[in-house]
């Protein structure tokens, strides 16, 4: 049984100040005191859903509209204020696992963990830090959202381009690939000043912090409790040995089939020989059959229910439009434990892939709302792909209903190649980003040499935004790593 959400338009929470907040954790701290470590920790786990319900509301409008100077200047506050919040949150995260034995009854031993983790990322030398990286990220964001590309007599945004970068014709795919790389090529000294400014300042915070460098504060900020860059350096290792080669044969085979005389840059985005199958039909259409999907799916009709109350109070965000940021993710309102997918449709097989990657931390979040302690609402940063990323391969059965007619073999072939192809890429922005914080005093041409991309495709990433809003990556387009 759904419970009914209530209509999106319909929220509007408290903003906090600097008064209001100081009010709300006296009152934690008086419980606490006072040895109601019940009463304290229920007081401390409300104060935190409602702060984050707030903040989350306020970046997804901002990214709804970069260009709307409410929503810009709601973000400013937010950036601002957020680091203050998060001094009072880890001074009552110490109290508690200060007495941790008292505490072991009322909370996970997970949840410890990521509190110890959580403890040693924040000191109040950092606090201005915090909102001056806040605001480079907002400004890394608005940068790309603003951009508009001429191609061929018409306007598009980064999203609307990249239909052009997968067609059939060759030589639409190269124009549209140049037209992209005009832009960051335009945009390009902006772009280096952010990436270098953040380096700077992420190294600085560590630094702060008594780290040797950020690469240890950035696992610290994504909760990596259980591995260190030691697990990740031999996980890569690994995709080198095993699935390099395979994506190297899988390049080489499509070469072959398309009669290329040469694999170029532009050519990695068309998989299919047919050309890269399509969504079924228009948006309407897409949320007609994906409610059919669901109900095939699942024979409860749970996750149905959970849709359609999504799609009839619009919690739903996926349209392309001009303003708007780039990427996709999922966001929620802890405080009643509703959802909300962003996303930017262009009419590719990426929107429907992108559509049930968010439906699966969407309907693991709801699935999680009744959790007793916040920090439960979401798993870490890579146990979340596992629900989203699942859930990509479990709709396999029904996604005919998404894709265009007779496609529904050819989009299965095409999603489990992008896939293993994710691997090495996502692996090699990995490495560049721990090479970047392990020496944070290279050139910009000694970064590029060392890596393997740049500007667009990798930013330094730490806490922000991938396609989870809640601990996400700070620029996007980032890769979900360091």
């Amino acid at each position: 049984m759904i419970t009914s959400f209530p209509e999106f338009s319909s929220l509007d929470f408290p903003t906090p100040t600097r008064a209001t907040l100081d009010q709300a954790y006296a009152a934690i701290g008086a419980a606490l005191d006072n040895n109601d470590l019940v009463g304290g920790l229920a007081l401390f786990d409300a104060q935190r859903r409602a702060y984050e319900s707030w903040a989350a509301l306020v970046e997804l409008r901002f990214a709804q509209d970069t260009r709307n100077a409410d929503h810009v200047a709601a973000r400013d506050y937010a950036d601002s204020l957020t680091p203050y919040a998060t001094n009072l949150e880890t001074q009552i995260k110490k109290l508690v696992l200060a007495r941790r034995e008292e505490v072991a009854p009322y909370l996970d031993a997970h949840v410890i963990a990521l509190w110890e983790a959580d403890i040693t990322t924040f000191d109040v030398r950092i606090e201005s830090m915090l909102a001056e990286e806040a605001r480079l990220s907002a400004e890394y964001t608005a940068l790309l959202a603003a951009g508009e590309i001429t191609f061929r007599g018409q306007t598009h945004n980064l999203s609307g381009l990249e239909p052009f970068q997968q067609d059939a014709d060759r030589a639409t795919r190269h124009e549209a690939e140049a037209a992209r790389w005009d832009f960051y090529e335009a945009n390009g000294a902006q772009l280096d000043r952010l990436f270098g400014d953040l380096v700077r300042l992420r190294t600085d915070m560590a630094h702060a912090l008594g780290f040797e460098s950020y690469v240890e504060l950035g696992y610290r900020r994504m909760r990596r409790t259980d591995y260190t860059a030691q697990d990740v350096a031999r996980f890569r290792d690994r995709i080198v040995s095993h699935v390099t080669p395979l994506v190297q044969a899988l390049l080489q085979r499509r070469q072959f089939e398309m009669g290329w005389e040469s694999l170029k840059a532009w050519d990695e985005a068309l998989v299919d020989p047919q050309g890269n199958p399509g969504p079924a039909g228009d948006y309407d259409m897409m949320l007609v059959r994906a409610k059919e999907m669901f109900a095939r799916l699942d024979e409860t009709g749970e996750m149905a229910a959970f849709f359609s109350e999504m799609v009839d109070k619009n919690y739903l965000d996926l349209k392309n439009r001009a303003g708007k940021a780039g990427g996709g993710f999922c966001t929620s309102f802890s405080t009643q434990g509703t959802p909300f997918i962003f996303a930017n449709f262009n009419g590719t097989h990426g929107d429907i892939g992108v559509f049930t990657h968010e439906m699966g931390h969407a309907f693991q979040n709801w699935k999680s709302r009744h959790l007793p302690v916040i920090d439960m609402l979401w798993p870490t940063m890579e146990g979340a792909e596992i629900h989203s990323m699942g859930l990509e391969f479990l709709t396999w059965p029904e996604i005919d209903l998404l894709v265009e007619e007779g496609a529904g073999e050819r989009y299965r072939r095409l999603h489990l190649i992008e896939s293993l192809s994710f691997l090495p890429y996502g692996a090699c922005v990995d490495h560049f980003q721990h090479e970047i914080y392990a020496k944070p005093g290279m050139s910009l041409r000694n970064g590029m040499q060392h890596g393997c991309v740049w500007r667009n495709t990798i930013c330094p990433g730490a806490t922000g935004r991938s396609c989870l809003s809640g601990k996400g990556w700070p620029l996007a387009g980032a890769a979900p790593y360091l």
